[in-house]
């Protein structure tokens, strides 16, 4: 599936024909349809007849092959904890051992085992998603097969941050930069979809998929209490609201969405980039609905002390995925947020 945004792009891989690099990494953000693009271009090589915009016919043999997931010459190198998730609905569990968030070794190892046998039909691809989850040894022995690859192979590698790729793996890869689709583009996004959409576009910094994917996992209501709940401070209960927001994490619903303490802090630290922005004199970005509020909250602070307050949050972030106490950890962003503001009683 090609999205709008990325028809230019498509147009131009479509136009190289025989000069298409045998390995390639789409970079940029998540949320763009960086593998969907990297999908579509896989079935376009393996088309035996690919149709006048450069997409696979769906039609013939390899084609056919492809759609029942049956296709020898496409390989994809996901994480398991990847594979478990778009498998069974027991969300992979295997004797209640965590599928590997990694792309391990052993995977690569049967990708070379795999391409030392001859094509079963005239080229073959490899997608690697998310590149950057292979560690420095699966690395190097992907680097192995790029350095040589097979006759009629071609790599696509997907990755949401290439600077933690090895230099000598991206040095091997034409990189192609994947960025925000242009506003014309996210308003006609917009218009298509239900009302709140455009918040949540905004919130997810113009990443149309992210939205989407956000929107699926309910973040509308959690969009709208977050606002409304941050709208207590600085003069509110910031222990009172901790408590609150220990109980809301814990929450089925929020469990469900997978809705946590990294996408808490997430939105707390974007809340404050659009305030710091605000006390600039710049625009707000992720809460454009809650100016008026931003700009009130910019005239009780100063740009150092906004300024402050969301390097403090880059670095609550850090450790946001393993927090030795969710509550402790609660209390201190929100009085840290509080302090922020002249005159508040916190």
């Amino acid at each position: 599936m090609i999205h709008p945004w990325q028809a230019a792009t498509w147009t131009r891989l479509c136009t190289l024909g025989e000069r298409l690099p045998h390995a390639l990494l789409f970079a940029g953000p998540p949320g763009l349809g960086k593998r969907d693009l990297a999908e579509a271009l896989a079935a376009r090589l393996l088309c035996d007849a690919p149709a006048a915009d450069g997409h696979a016919c769906g039609q013939c043999t390899p084609c056919q092959w492809r759609l029942s997931g049956n296709h020898p010459d496409l390989q994809r190198l996901i994480p398991a904890a990847d594979e478990a998730t778009a498998g069974s609905d027991d969300g992979g569990a295997d004797g209640g051992k965590a599928k590997s968030a990694q792309i391990v070794i052993e995977q690569v190892r049967a990708l070379q085992e795999g391409l030392e046998v001859s094509a079963h039909h005239h080229r073959r691809a490899v997608i690697v998603d998310p590149a950057e989850a292979m560690n420095v040894f699966t690395a190097n022995a992907l680097l192995k097969l790029l350095e040589e690859p097979p006759a009629d192979c071609f790599f696509v590698l997907v990755s949401s941050a290439p600077r933690r790729l090895l230099p000598t793996l991206r040095s091997r890869c034409q990189q192609w930069s994947f960025s925000a689709p242009d506003s014309a583009a996210l308003a006609r996004w917009s218009a298509a979809r239900d009302a709140g959409a455009a918040e949540l576009l905004a919130l997810c910094g113009g990443l149309p998929l992210a939205a989407e994917r956000l929107a699926a996992q309910g973040g509308k209501a959690f969009h709208e209490r977050f606002v409304r709940d941050l709208g207590q401070l600085p003069d509110g209960d910031v222990l009172r609201l901790a408590g609150q927001w220990e109980s809301w994490l814990k929450s089925k619903e929020a469990i469900a969405a997978g809705f946590g303490m990294v996408m808490l802090v997430d939105w707390l630290q974007r809340w404050v980039a659009d305030l710091v922005s605000v006390r600039l004199g710049g625009r707000v970005r992720f809460f454009p609905a809650r100016s008026t509020q931003l700009q009130a909250l910019a005239k009780r602070c100063s740009i150092a002390a906004a300024s402050n307050c969301y390097n403090e949050f880059v670095r609550i972030r850090r450790v946001a995925q393993h927090p030795l106490n969710a509550r402790l950890m609660l209390e201190d962003m929100l009085m840290r947020y509080a302090r922020t503001f002249t005159g508040s009683q916190r």
